[in-house]
């Protein structure tokens, strides 16, 4: 018997906007784009992964207006789970999403645990960290 990650979810406030974060800043690849009556929700996966998809949707889809709205109240507090990446090249990757204007939260730098690793926020708030394992 396996058992492997399919997907897993980033809650947004803006999905177009995150795409800008996720597709164009960190190179993830858009694998499906799906709306339902005014909610949406959008896959993105890596050719490094395949099978796993990261899932962005607004605080509202898929839940109760009440839910939602604790979800936005959890989201616009920065609160959310964090989102961890793996690089081969951590300092070329802080360069491109730099670049991409996201709010640099940490430079890459060598932690005492082995990684090497950067931090951003996405357009939404959620913290996302690229670590590179250290050469052994």
């Amino acid at each position: 018997m396996t058992i492997a990650l399919q997907y897993t979810n980033v809650t947004v406030n803006d999905v177009d906007e995150a795409l800008g974060f996720y597709r164009d800043a960190l190179g993830l690849e858009v694998q499906n784009d799906v709306g339902s009556g005014s909610q949406r929700w959008v896959t993105l996966g890596s050719a490094a992964q395949p099978g796993l998809g990261i899932v962005l949707s607004d605080p509202h889809a898929g839940r109760s207006q009440a839910d939602g709205d604790a979800m936005q109240e959890l989201l616009a507090k920065g609160v959310l789970p964090m989102l961890v990446f793996r690089s081969d090249d951590v300092d070329a990757l802080f360069e491109t999403v730099s670049a991409s204007g996201a709010e640099v939260l940490q430079e890459p730098i060598d932690q005492a645990w082995g990684p090497r690793d950067c931090a951003f926020r996405d357009p939404s708030g959620n913290t996302v960290r690229i670590s590179q394992v250290a050469a052994s």
